[in-house]
């Protein structure tokens, strides 16, 4: 059998399995557990694949833009689309869908509303967890082990609002937890305001986060919460068809994790 074909069947293994470990892979495609390792070291290599928090090998969102985007197969956009058409229409506003990939965040769904301002946010592209509307709102949800290892990383400088202080990052997680949603006033790129939402799993975990963006001037500021009630009406609602059944805003990862061991 070719190394093409056994890529194949790692990729489509993975795509209906979702994460699983070498030995499991090796053992559902009949195949020597180290020519599984290699094969999949060399797919991580081309970003096709990659480890969740866990250690387990599952698909990674790069094979969106391969794939010329083909999105109706895959949960998130498939879940979230009617939302995200619905608030761009209510707020003008462009609405987007990330999802949580590796220690960063990758693009996977955008619907823009009728401002003209074309943010540069294409579907397909990946940015790091420590600045952005969606990013912060996935980073503030994560354990604490994930969030160190994030902090740990050395952090670039978008703009002069981009934070890449660990301690003040620290201190900005604390509030988006408490008050449920992200805010990211041009960290990104100057000109520009976002709010952001998480989506978690059926364990409460995050796995992605759906905001919105629009030039600052226009920024709601003292209105933001029409924007939060949207955002949380449609990130709550996808969590719970993704299995999540808790409290909202959810807990942060860890948090949850210890809580329900201690009842």
């Amino acid at each position: 059998m070719s190394s093409i074909k056994r890529a194949i069947q790692v990729l489509d293994l993975l795509a209906r399995k979702g994460g699983l470990g070498v030995r499991a892979v090796a053992q559902q495609l009949t195949l020597p557990v180290g020519s599984v390792h290699r094969l999949l070291i060399d797919l991580a290599d081309e970003g096709v694949v990659e480890r969740n928090t866990e250690g387990a090998w599952q698909l990674s969102y790069r094979l969106l833009a391969i794939t010329d985007l083909q999105l109706d197969g895959v949960a998130f956009p498939r879940l979230a689309r009617p939302f995200c058409e619905s608030i761009a229409e209510k707020t003008s506003e462009t609405v987007n869908v990330n999802v949580l990939s590796g220690e960063g965040c990758v693009c996977i769904d955008k619907v823009r509303g009728n401002e003209n301002m074309l943010l540069d946010w294409r579907i397909g592209a990946r940015g790091p967890l420590y600045c952005g509307g969606s990013a912060k709102a996935i980073l503030a949800f994560l354990g604490e082990a994930d969030q160190q290892r994030v902090l740990e990383q050395p952090m670039t400088t978008f703009t002069r609002y981009t934070i890449t202080d660990p301690g003040e990052l620290r201190a900005e997680l604390a509030r988006i937890r408490k008050r449920g949603y992200s805010i990211d006033n041009q960290e990104v790129v100057v000109g520009v305001f976002c709010v952001g939402v998480p989506i978690v799993d059926r364990l409460g975990r995050p796995v992605g986060a759906i905001s919105i963006s629009g030039p600052t001037p226009k920024a709601p500021g003292a209105a933001i919460q029409p924007q939060v009630d949207l955002l949380n009406e449609a990130a709550s609602t996808v969590s719970k068809r993704l299995g999540y059944g808790g409290q909202w805003p959810p807990q942060q990862a860890g948090e949850r994790a210890l809580a329900t061991s201690t009842t």
